[in-house]
């Protein structure tokens, strides 16, 4: 009874007094509550119960009620699914950001439209699942939409938001490189496709040193696990069947409940059965009556058999190394990530470059003229059509901008919005690549379009000046054994007149080295000017530009701020170093001086002459003496140095490196002298705790040696490195 006065309340309910108590329900999580009321009334299934105009679907599907929200959505017609937020947010467009495939696939199937359907900045849920990074859901909500047979014709018209970026440009700027190959795959025409700035997928990428092997760092360590892991290349993902199969085959991403070295176990004996059936197969005699199809297997197509039986053989002794090892799972796991997407990233390059124009140059007349340029100071892109021909692309990246009838505004009324797409530098692919430092498509791009070498950008410079400018020795060197016209592209200047010399010779604001130390930075500024200036024949590049001066003289002003932090950073850790071996080398002095023991009276001889520690002692107070002394000559010689430009080249670092050398060799032989003459004092009483005592005694040593280090390693590898190591910063779009 008491049940059937309550039902008649809520089924009583306006509008107001509705709205108030499924917000007071839903904010105390109780969902079956809701879901009486949804069934009851039919108010209840449009009310918006919050200030940002959400309704209980939403606030259901925030919370992840899987359940609830299939029981809300079969009581709800398909029409009111379509109800909005205050941003214009439909419950689709929550499930999609947040991935839950099961919701997804229960709202979409239930109304495959609103998988276009926009909110207020023209994103779709569709959209948000890419824009998150959310694979399987984005797949989930392509292939409902796909089959619904009242889906819009203009396929992409749900696939880019109000400034142009396209589900494929935020995959690959989320570093989604999986997602993004799906979607090259499914939406092809979206590789060509530009934002309201001009920046196309492939822009996006070049940006992206890090997603690159040539733009990350690995250790010793790291780089043997890195090479043991093998990763497999994306493929085209399908569903089985356009129905409850969906998410059978795209199931949900969710944490493994077993640690991650099981998971390696797992991948192992995966492995070791691959080769045995690999084995096995190979033995087997094919029947010339019913041949067997051969399985499609990853980059074995050319290759014979037993090749790939080696291949599978030298992965399986990869895994079993980092079993054996017993690596950090966690270690592990990065390792992996960073792998899938050098892996990954290269295979999104080549698919890119396949399908988006570049470089654009048009036949006209006689087809042997370069295409005019609405301006002259860009580069318009080409395309390569089927059979190799070249063509002019539809449009350029800078276009006139149109107002909401698609029709052209006039040049005065474009002038502001022109001028906001005209704020970042139009560069073409192969300049960012090299700006970024991304040797993989400044090599591709060249091999595929050998055009691209002379491509500018709107300061006139062309991909050797670019490399050159912002530190980039792999790419430089890469442009060096190619087989290009020196003249031309080496000997290309920018709208200033500078020449590659130049721009080595000029000092941006960055730092461009990875190196502790503005007299370290100094000494790789002044190998990168000279490596630049060797690399072509005398008198190669131009001499002044356009306001007359000098390479030289261009390095002499730019670098006069670094000379002098480099001479105040080389003066105070003198002044440190200098301090530490004078105290050594007086030390030094007094044990040196010093005979454990004392002498025989009749002979004048040590008393202990004939002991071992007393050798060792002799000889490691006489080292510490030595190299101490020559540390501290060596600071002083720093310390009175003039620290012109051309001492930071070879002369101040290598007394810096001959210093720390001396200083590391004198504390140790100090220790070591200390251990040999007071071992002579407890060999008697702490005969067998003696060693661990003085293994104790090197721990300062060993923590100053942690502490200086990576500074040591870092003055070794700028002194003796011809070719500076190249910067990582990414290239900004």
């Amino acid at each position: 009874m008491a049940s059937s006065v309550a039902d008649d309340m809520i089924k009583n309910m306006d509008t107001e007094k509705i709205k108030k108590y499924l917000f007071q329900i839903a904010m105390k999580s109780q969902w079956k509550e809701v879901v009486r009321t949804y069934r009851l009334n039919p108010e209840a299934h449009k009310a918006k119960i919050t200030r940002t105009g959400d309704t209980a679907l939403h606030i259901a599907v925030s919370d992840r009620q899987e359940d609830h929200v299939e029981e809300l959505v079969k009581l709800i017609s398909p029409d009111k699914l379509e109800r909005q937020n205050e941003r214009g947010n439909t419950p689709l467009h929550f499930a999609a950001s947040m991935g839950n495939l099961r919701m997804c696939a229960c709202i979409a199937e239930r109304h495959p439209l609103l998988v276009g359907a926009p909110n207020d900045d023209n994103e779709t849920p569709l959209f948000l699942a890419a824009l998150h990074g959310k694979k399987n859901a984005f797949l989930c909500l392509h292939y409902i939409y796909i089959k619904s047979p009242d889906r819009e014709q203009k396929r992409f018209n749900y696939c880019r938001r109000k400034d142009g970026d396209t589900i494929l440009h935020c995959a690959i700027s989320g570093d989604y490189f999986d997602l993004a190959f799906q979607i090259i795959k499914l939406y092809t025409d979206l590789a060509n496709s530009v934002n309201e700035q001009g920046i196309s997928p492939l822009h996006l990428l070049a940006a992206k040193p890090s997603a690159f092997k040539s733009g990350s760092h690995l250790s010793p360590t790291d780089r043997i696990i890195y090479h043991c892991i093998y990763v497999d290349e994306l493929r085209l993902e399908r569903p089985d069947s356009y129905n409850q199969g969906i998410i059978k085959t795209f199931k949900e991403e969710k944490d493994p409940n077993y640690p991650e070295n099981y998971q390696t176990c797992i991948n192992f004996i995966r492995l070791f059965w691959n080769l045995i059936r690999l084995v096995s197969s190979s033995c087997q005699k094919a029947d010339p009556e019913t041949p067997v199809e051969p399985k499609s297997h990853q980059s074995f197509d050319s290759f014979p058999a037993n090749y790939r039986i080696c291949f599978e053989y030298v992965k399986l002794l990869s895994k079993a190394m980092l079993i054996v090892l017993g690596l950090g799972s966690t270690q592990i796991r990065k390792i992996r990530e960073k792998k899938e997407k050098h892996k990954w990233s290269v295979q999104i390059m080549n698919e890119l470059l396949t399908r988006t124009p570049m470089y654009l140059y048009e036949d006209e007349d006689s087809g042997m003229n370069p295409a005019p340029r609405k301006d002259k100071e860009e580069t318009l892109p080409y395309e390569i059509v089927d059979g190799g021909d070249v063509i002019m692309g539809r449009e350029s990246i800078i276009e006139l901008p149109k107002d909401d009838d698609n029709k052209e505004i006039g040049e005065g009324e474009a002038t502001e919005k022109k001028t906001v797409k005209l704020l970042a530098k139009k560069e073409t692919p192969i300049l960012i690549a090299a700006k970024s430092g991304v040797t993989e498509m400044v090599e591709k791009i060249l091999e595929l379009f050998p055009v691209a070498i002379h491509d500018t950008n709107t300061e006139k410079k062309n991909v050797v000046l670019l490399a050159v400018e912002n530190r980039q020795p792999h790419v430089y060197q890469l442009l060096l054994k190619r087989n290009v016209l020196k003249d031309s592209v080496f000997g290309k200047v920018d709208d200033q007149g500078n020449s590659a010399l130049h721009l080595a010779a000029k000092l941006e604001e960055h730092k461009p080295w990875l190196i502790p130390g503005a007299a370290l930075q100094m000494q790789w500024e002044i190998k990168w000017y000279e490596y630049v200036k060797n690399s072509m024949p005398l008198h190669f590049f131009a001499r002044h530009n356009r306001i007359g001066q000098t390479a030289r003289d261009l390095f002499t002003e730019s670098h006069k701020n670094i000379v002098k932090d480099g001479g105040q950073w080389l003066t105070n850790t003198s002044e440190s170093c200098s301090v530490v071996a004078a105290l050594i080398a007086t030390v030094a002095f007094a044990t040196a001086t010093t005979v454990p023991g004392g002498i025989k009276e009749d002979s004048g001889k040590p008393t202990l002459e004939n002991q071992p520690a007393f050798d060792v002692f002799a000889i490691a107070s006489l080292v510490a003496l030595c190299f101490s002394v020559t540390a501290m000559v060596m600071f002083l010689s720093i310390l009175t140095s003039r620290y012109q430009e051309k001492d930071f080249g070879k002369g101040l670092p290598r007394k810096l490196l001959v210093g720390l050398t001396s200083l590391f060799v004198s504390i140790a032989s100090m220790l070591v002298s200390f251990c040999a003459g007071h071992f002579f004092v407890l060999k008697d009483k702490l005969k067998y705790a003696v060693f661990p005592v003085y293994a104790l005694t090197c721990l300062p040593v060993t923590f100053f040696a942690m502490v200086q280090f990576p500074l040591y390693v870092d003055l070794i590898w700028a002194t003796f490195k011809k070719v500076p190591r190249r910067s990582y910063k990414a290239a900004s779009l």
